[in-house]
């Protein structure tokens, strides 16, 4: 404090000088001599405020019951308090003219005219003068009866509302002086009259009302500031659409939309053009089959809680963090999807060599969408996507074969017809993606709806096929689909077709087309597959890899890569694992060519799988691990 607000001459330096300036002299005496005094100034200033106002209340009660007992024989005058009888407090003084304004509603003319009628007695007899009981509290029920208390009168507000208050009493104030001069001015009566109800009434709408007690205010603080504005009722052909707003806004809001996100205001516009619409029952009994096989199973934990968090490992900060065993297969087509737009694509960076992996927060956020949007077009045959959106409410009840898992009921689809929409889309709801439970659940309900649930069927080899396996892991029909826009179940080269005797054919369908991103499999190492030249040479140094049930990436960062064949060579590659808890930069260098043949090692068994994933790529490799020690 010292150092940000240095002390001057004018500074109040010691609690005497401090009562001596607040008045609180006498306060302080008389708290010494309690029996459990106070401990600070501030207490005994509150204290202070509350008995006063305790004892403004005991006497506001026995007001009113005198004064009931007084309005059956005597009748009640309606007039404007005076306020020169009252020296003992501002603040009742305040109270007591609020009190006794009149309510303007524009919608009642009776109380209108009671008002007029009430503010016409008191120009009638300006020199009568009334005792203070009568001039404190009038009676509630006749006030009510008379149109001039049209809600709860507060009792205590803040600063904000007193200086309300002050600017209401004192315009009273000088209306009615100027109403008891017209008076010796003929015809100027009616005028004055008129004009001071008009400025009670305006003055009186910016009064904000008390809902609640004086003992629940503290709890309900949030709830209470707000400001009701009556308007006079406009006529229906007056009415503009384009100029109307809500009177019920705080202030504060964003009116002219400086802190919205950039392009908040264009996507807002573009999402009127979208389809949008509920998952219905049949629907969602569709979506269970051909994701789990059945519509009485559900989605476990793992895919329900996977979202695409990135790493905040300095030299990782490229990847996708995997919390449990399952999705991975989603994950890793992501994340291969995302390194081609962050390696080769990304024309806003100038980073060069593995500046480039290492992007910021908004570089790599921005990566996600496209990757997204990406997958979503290619499932859609480059035509429409369609994207699934948490809604948070549930659409429609379990019955007869489909079992509620809480997820699918509250999913809403969005169809979208262009790619640059589908990237805005994705951008407003990135964060139901990126920091949410369900992005991975999301997108991949969003690459079958946008692939059509019968189109993932006449993919398969067999329709009856289930996306996701046993113990939640993804098949090989689910990465295809992200990675090429089809649902087939094999990884080689166009379709194949097997005669299964007596003159039946059996067609086994693979990839049509070279891939972006593409493929390396440890199956094919045991002979249990064959990848085709489709996914082996993509169009970019990325590869998803299948090893031990489980899929990771592999990739480098020169296109060259892919073209130097025949050539003795040595590369970098990098690999990713976002279940591995990997917490540093894994780089191998790979060396083809015949010399390398007698540097391998001849036992096998000692052979990390990855190594023998890129010895299906790169016959006769050599992999170094570059003192990373090797994941076997």
């Amino acid at each position: 404090m010292d150092e940000e607000h240095p002390r001057s001459e004018a500074s109040i330096n010691n609690r005497s000088l401090l009562r001596q300036l607040l008045g609180i002299e006498d306060l302080y005496r008389n708290n010494k001599v309690q029996k459990c005094p106070l401990k600070t100034l501030l207490e005994i200033i509150v204290n202070h405020h509350m008995e006063r106002l305790k004892c403004e209340k005991i006497t506001s009660n026995e007001v009113d019951s005198s004064q009931k007992a007084s309005s059956d024989s005597t009748p009640t005058h309606n007039k404007v308090e005076s306020f020169d009888v009252f020296d003992n407090s501002k603040e009742t003084k305040l109270r007591t003219s609020l009190q006794s304004l009149p309510t303007c509603d524009a919608t009642n003319t009776p109380q209108l005219a009671s008002s007029q009628d009430n503010l016409g007695n008191s120009v009638k007899e300006p020199e009568k003068s009334s005792s203070i009981p009568e001039t404190m509290q009038q009676s509630r029920n006749n006030r009510i009866r008379r149109g001039m208390m049209a809600g709860p009168i507060p009792q205590e507000s803040n600063r904000k509302r007193q200086s309300r208050k002050v600017e209401v009493s004192q315009s009273v104030l000088r209306k009615e002086e100027e109403t008891q001069v017209g008076l010796l001015m003929p015809g100027s009566h009616q005028k004055s009259q008129e004009s001071s109800l008009a400025e009670i009434c305006s003055a009186d709408y910016s009064i904000p009302e008390r809902i609640h007690s004086e003992d629940s205010f503290e709890k309900r603080r949030p709830n209470i500031p707000k400001t009701r504005e009556v308007k006079l009722k406009p006529k229906i052909d007056d009415l503009n659409s384009s100029e109307m707003v809500l009177d019920d806004i705080d202030d504060d809001d964003n009116d002219d939309g400086s802190d919205l996100p950039k392009g908040f205001l264009q996507k807002t516009t573009l999402e009127h053009n979208y389809a949008a619409h509920p998952v219905d029952r049949r629907t969602a009994m569709e979506l269970k089959v051909v994701l789990l096989g059945s519509g009485l199973n559900n989605f476990n934990i793992e895919w329900r809680s996977q979202g695409f968090t990135f790493s905040e490992t300095h030299d990782l900060r490229y990847g996708i963090v995997q919390k449990k065993g399952g999705p991975c297969g989603v994950l890793a087509s992501v994340q291969a999807c995302l390194l081609k737009n962050l390696l080769f694509e990304n024309t806003e960076s100038c980073n060069t060599g593995l500046q480039r992996i290492r992007p910021s927060n908004s570089m790599r956020r921005k990566c996600l969408i496209l990757a997204l949007a990406e997958i979503l077009w290619k499932a859609g045959e480059e035509k429409q996507a369609m994207v699934a959106i948490h809604s948070g409410n549930d659409r429609f009840t379990s019955a007869g074969h489909y079992k509620s898992d809480e997820v699918l009921e509250k999913v809403m689809c969005v169809s979208v017809n262009d790619i640059k929409d589908l990237q805005l889309l994705l951008e407003h709801y990135i964060d139901r993606f990126q920091t949410g439970m369900l992005g991975c659940f999301l997108l991949t309900i969003s690459a079958v709806l946008s692939r059509s649930i019968e189109k993932v069927k006449e993919d398969m080899d067999v329709p009856t096929t289930a996306l996701i396996g046993n113990h939640g892991y993804c098949t090989q029909e689910l990465v295809n689909l992200l990675l090429c826009g089809r649902a087939v179940s094999n990884v080689f080269d166009n379709d194949v077709e097997l005669d299964s005797g007596n003159g039946n054919m059996t067609l086994l369908k693979g990839i049509k087309s070279r891939c972006d991103v593409g493929f390396l499999s440890l199956f094919e190492h045991y002979n249990i597959c064959k990848v085709g030249a489709y996914l082996k040479s993509p169009c970019y140094p990325i590869w998803v890899v299948c090893s031990e049930s489980h899929f990771s990436v592999l990739f480098g960062l020169q296109r060259e890569l892919l073209t130097c064949e025949d050539k003795c060579h040595e590369f970098d590659l990098y690999y990713y694992d976002g279940l591995a808890n990997q917490q540093e930069e894994i780089r191998l260098t790979v060396s083809v060519g015949t010399s390398t043949s007698s540097c391998q090692n001849p036992d096998s068994d000692l052979i990390p799988p990855l190594e023998l994933c890129i010895r299906t790529r790169w016959n006769d490799a050599l992999v170094c691990w570059n003192d990373t020690e090797p994941i076997l």
